[in-house]
């Protein structure tokens, strides 16, 4: 039985058409000096792609 990685789980979110979404990373903090245009940008999520072996071995259970 295969079991979802929860480290891996955590970071991403799955929508209902199966794409899986992650954050950008860096940027939790030196927030203040970049403009607000920048901020909101970096809010957005970016699609993973995510071949099907690659989601069955972390993604088993979501």
């Amino acid at each position: 039985m295969k079991k979802t990685n929860k480290s891996y789980a955590k970071r991403i979110k799955v929508t209902k058409s199966g794409k899986v979404l992650v954050r950008k990373p860096g940027i939790n903090h030196f927030n203040a000096k970049k403009s607000r245009n920048r901020q909101l940008k970096q809010k957005r999520r970016l699609n993973l792609p995510m071949s099907k072996k690659g989601r069955a071995r972390f993604l088993s259970n979501i």
